[in-house]
C-alpha cells in the first residue's frame, strides 16, 4: 500500500518570512543559514510544498506510480532541507530498515575524513603503516605501493574476482594507482581506522558521525562484507550533510576541502569516481565488474553536477547542489541487473525532472 506524506506548508510563517525563502530558493549557493537541518532528538521535520516550489504537482502521482512499478519501498525529496516529499510503499513505512548496500561506502568515505582531520591517519599513508605486512598476498614491495588514497578511489592493483577480502584472497594484479576495479576491499579502511584511533569501527561511527546528524541505524556484517541498515530519514540525513558541504548546523563534521577532494574526479581512470562517490556529467565512466570504458555521462538526464551514493539492488542517495536538493530511493532491484548503476537512473531522472522543471 502506497502512502504519501504530503508538504504542505503549513501557512504559520509570516509575509516576510516567505518572501525570503522565495529569494533565498533562487540562489543555486545556498549559505548554511538558508539550509534548514532537522532537530537531532525529534521526529520532527519540517516540510515545503510543490507548489511553494512552483513545480508541476501533476508529475507527482506519475513519479510514485513509476516507483512502486518499479519495486522501490520508499523515496524522498528534500529542498535546502525541507522535505517537499516523503512517500512509502511495497510494505515500507517511515520506521523500517532497510540497507544501504554499496551507497554505504560513503559513510566509510566521510569517516575516514573525520580520522585524518583528527589527527588520527593520512591518506597518503600506506596501509602497511597501519594493518601491518602480510594484510595482502600480494609482494611486499607490492603491498607497499597501497596506500589509503587507493582504497577510496578503488586503485589498490588488487584481483577484484574474489568477494573475499581475507589477506590470501588479495592478489596482485597491477601497481596501486594503475587499475580501476571496484572492490570489497576499500572495507580495510574501516579496520585503519579501529587502529588508527584504538577505538572500534562501530563506536568511532557512532560518536562521530550518526550522533553528530541524528542518524538511526547499525552496522550488520555480512558473508566478507559489512553493510549499513537505517530508515529512510537517515539516509536522508546524511544526504543533507553532504548538501551542506559537510557542516551540520555550527558544527563542520566532514572537513571541507577533504570533502571537495571526495565529491571530485579522484584518479585518472575512472572521471566518473571521486572517494567512493559517483560523479555524473562526466565524459566517460567505468562501472563495476568490467574494465570497459563508457562514452558519455554516468546519468544523462540527471543534472551535471550531481554526485551519488549507489547501491546493490537500486538503493540511491543524489545530491544535486545547482538544484538546492537531496533523494532518497530505497527499495528491491528494479531490474535483473546486478549493478549499483542501472537504466532505472535515467528512467527516474526522467519523472523527476518532469516534476522539478
Amino acid at each position: 500500500m502506497k502512502t504519501l506524506i504530503y508538504l504542505l506548508f503549513l501557512g504559520l510563517f509570516s509575509v516576510f518570512s516567505c518572501s525570503t525563502e522565495e529569494a533565498t530558493n533562487e540562489n543555486t549557493n545556498p549559505t548554511e543559514t538558508e539550509i534548514y537541518f532537522p532537530p537531532l532528538d525529534s521526529d520532527s521535520w519540517e516540510t515545503k510544498s510543490i507548489s511553494d516550489l512552483e513545480w508541476n504537482e501533476d508529475q507527482l502521482e506519475p513519479l510514485l506510480d513509476f516507483l512502486e512499478a518499479f519495486n522501490t519501498k520508499s523515496f524522498m525529496i528534500l529542498h535546502n532541507g525541507k522535505i517537499v516529499v516523503e512517500a512509502y510503499m511495497n510494505e515500507h513505512n517511515a520506521n523500517t530498515l532497510w540497507y544501504w548496500a554499496s551507497a554505504g561506502k560513503t559513510l566509510t568515505t566521510a569517516i575516514t575524513g573525520i580520522a585524518q582531520n583528527e589527527g588520527f591517519l593520512n591518506i597518503n599513508d600506506k596501509v602497511s603503516d597501519y594493518l601491518g605486512t602480510g594484510w595482502t598476498n600480494a609482494p611486499l614491495e607490492k603491498e607497499n605501493l597501497i596506500t589509503n588514497k587507493h582504497l577510496l578511489t578503488m586503485t589498490s592493483g588488487l584481483d577484484d574476482s574474489n568477494d573475499d577480502i581475507s589477506a590470501e584472497n588479495l592478489n596482485y594484479l597491477a601497481d596501486a594507482g594503475t587499475r580501476w576495479a571496484y572492490h570489497g576491499v576499500f572495507l580495510k579502511l574501516q579496520d585503519v581506522v579501529a587502529q588508527a584511533t584504538n577505538d572500534t569501527w562501530n563506536n568511532y561511527f557512532n560518536t562521530k558521525l550518526k550522533d553528530e546528524i541524528g542518524m538511526n541505524g547499525f552496522w550488520l556484517p555480512f558473508e566478507s562484507t559489512n553493510v549499513y541498515w537505517s530508515n529512510t530519514r537517515s539516509m536522508a540525513r546524511f544526504g543533507l550533510l553532504m548538501y551542506a558541504n559537510g557542516k551540520w548546523e555550527d558544527n563542520q563534521i566532514i572537513p571541507e576541502t577533504y570533502l571537495n577532494e571526495a565529491i571530485n574526479t579522484s584518479q585518472t581512470i575512472n572521471e566518473a569516481y571521486g572517494y567512493m562517490w559517483w560523479l555524473n556529467g562526466k565524459s566517460s565512466y567505468h562501472l563495476p565488474q568490467t574494465q570497459f570504458e563508457f562514452s558519455g555521462e554516468l546519468i544523462p538526464n540527471a543534472p551535471d553536477d550531481m554526485f551519488a551514493g549507489l547501491g546493490k539492488n537500486d538503493q540511491k542517495l543524489y545530491i544535486i547542489p545547482s538544484k538546492e536538493l537531496v533523494i532518497v530511493r530505497m527499495g528491491d532491484a528494479a531490474s535483473e541487473e546486478n549493478f549499483a548503476l542501472s537504466s532505472f537512473d535515467d528512467e527516474l531522472w526522467n519523472k523527476i525532472n518532469a516534476l522539478i522543471d
